[in-house]
Formats: C-alpha cells, structure tokens, sequence
C-alpha cells in the first residue's frame, strides 16, 4: 500500500492483479486498485475531478481525465472518509498510475488539488 497526505487529506492505495485475457485478439493484463481517502483537515471538502496518467511498460502514456470518481462526487467532512475500487488494462505485466484529485474547500470556497502517490501495477509471476 502507499499513501500521501497533500493539505490534510489522506490517500491510500491498494492495488491487485486480477488475471490475462484477450480482447480485440491482443492479450491485456487487468489491474484492480482500491482507493480510500480520507479527511484529516478541519474543513468539508468535496472531490469533483481526476486526473491519471497511466503507464504501461510497452505503450505510451495514457492521459484520463474525468468528473468524480466511479460516478461519484463525495462530500468528506472533517474524520470521514471515502473508499472505492477500479481498474485498469495494459498491455504488459507491468506498469503504473499516478495523479490527482480536483477538490473544494467548503469554508474557504477554494478549489486545490490532491496528490495520488505512484503505484506500480505488476504481475506476480513477472517478478524475479
């Protein structure tokens, strides 16, 4: 697991393989991370976008952007916190994700920007 804290706000991320398969006759390796964020400032805050940029050991780097998260824009008040699941497909049994969250201050109305840390995305019968 590896987490960051950027203005109070905690995100810790848990990643796992979850197996090959071929799509478009090309074989894709699928990679599911949990994500948990929580809120140790004074303040409500609210997650409104994401940004990733995602790597892939024989492709370029994928660039997604989007509103919430999972379809979802979660309102964290002070010692709440938020956990969710997704995934991602590569081409090869190794990568990684990085990025941020868009988010808004509720008292002082001012938009900031949360850290997600690196995390590799590798297959474990890839590793030495």
């Amino acid at each position: 697991m590896v987490t960051q804290i950027t203005r109070g706000i905690k995100i810790s991320v848990l990643t796992s393989f979850e197996g090959t398969y071929f799509k478009n006759y090309k074989l894709h390796f699928a990679f599911s991370y949990e994500i948990t964020i929580e809120n140790h400032s004074k303040d409500s805050v609210q997650l409104t976008s994401r940004h990733w940029e995602i790597f892939d050991s024989l492709n370029e780097i994928e660039i997604v952007d989007g509103e919430g998260v999972i379809g979802k824009k979660p309102v964290l008040k002070p010692g709440e916190s938020h956990t969710y699941s997704s995934g991602c497909l590569l081409s090869s049994p190794f990568g990684a994700m990085r990025g941020y969250f868009n988010m808004i201050n509720f008292t002082s109305t001012r938009n900031f920007r949360v850290i997600v840390p690196n995390f590799r995305l590798s297959a474990p019968f890839a590793l030495n």
